[in-house]
C-alpha cells in the first residue's frame, strides 16, 4: 500500500488525498506535524531533502513534489484527471502551473503573514503581505474569467489542474480574503467543496488548522 507523508494544514499534502480520494486509490496517512518540526528529522529528510511535505512511498519508489505525485496517480490508475491527448495535456500542465506559480504565490505570501506566522511567533513581513495581496487582484480574476467560459479550470472535464486550483485556495477564508466578488470562482469552490474527495479529508479547511494546534 502506498504510504502518503503530509500534513494537514498543508495545501500540497491535500491536493495529492483530494486526487487519491476521488481516484479511490487506497493508501496509510503518515502526518508530519511541521508545528512540531517532524518534517525536519532525519528520517523524514532521507525521504525529501528540502525536509517539505508531501512524499508518497510507494513498494520502495519515493517521490516528491505534489504535482508530480498526482500526476503519477492519474497514470497508475489509467485516469482522464490526466489527458493522454497532448494539446489538452498541455492545457493541464498550463493550468497547473499557472495556480501553483502565481495564485499560489500569492496566497502563500498572504496566508504565512496573517495566520503561520502569527502562530508560530514569526515576525510579520508587511512588504510580502502586499506584495501576496497585490498578486492575488492581478491573477484570481484570470481565474474567475476561465470559470465563467468553463465548467473547470482547463476546459469542461474534471483534470489535475482542478484539484491543484481547490487546494491552493483552501486558505484564503482564514486569510481573510473576500472572494465574493468573484462569482464564478466562488461558485466553483463550493461546488468542488461539497464533493466525496473534499469531505473525506475535511468538511473546511480550517477543520485542520484547528486539529493541528
Amino acid at each position: 500500500m502506498i504510504t502518503l507523508h503530509g500534513f494537514d494544514v498543508s495545501t500540497p499534502s491535500n491536493k495529492v488525498r483530494y486526487v487519491a480520494n476521488y481516484l479511490g486509490i487506497e493508501y496509510k496517512y503518515n502526518v508530519i506535524n511541521a508545528f512540531e518540526g517532524e518534517h525536519q528529522t532525519e528520517a523524514h529528510r532521507k525521504l525529501h531533502p528540502a525536509g517539505k511535505v508531501p512524499v508518497i512511498e510507494d513498494e520502495g519508489f519515493v517521490l516528491f513534489e505534489s504535482n508530480a505525485i498526482i500526476k503519477y496517480f492519474a497514470e497508475k490508475a489509467n485516469s482522464s484527471l490526466y489527458p493522454k491527448e497532448f494539446a489538452q495535456r498541455a492545457l493541464v500542465d498550463q493550468w497547473m502551473d499557472f495556480v501553483s506559480i502565481h495564485v499560489g504565490n500569492g496566497i502563500n505570501r498572504v496566508f504565512g503573514n496573517r495566520v503561520i506566522f502569527p502562530r508560530v511567533g514569526m515576525e510579520v513581513d508587511e512588504r510580502s503581505l502586499q506584495d501576496g495581496l497585490s498578486f492575488l487582484e492581478r491573477f484570481l480574476p484570470i481565474i474567475d474569467d476561465q470559470l465563467k467560459a468553463n465548467d473547470h479550470l482547463a476546459g469542461n472535464e474534471l483534470t489535475l489542474a482542478d484539484f491543484t486550483l481547490i487546494a491552493t485556495l483552501d486558505p484564503l477564508e482564514l486569510s481573510e480574503v473576500d472572494v465574493s466578488a468573484y462569482a464564478n470562482l466562488a461558485k466553483y469552490q463550493d461546488r468542488l467543496r461539497a464533493e466525496d474527495f473534499y469531505q473525506s479529508c475535511h468538511k473546511a479547511y480550517g477543520d485542520s488548522l484547528m486539529a493541528a494546534a
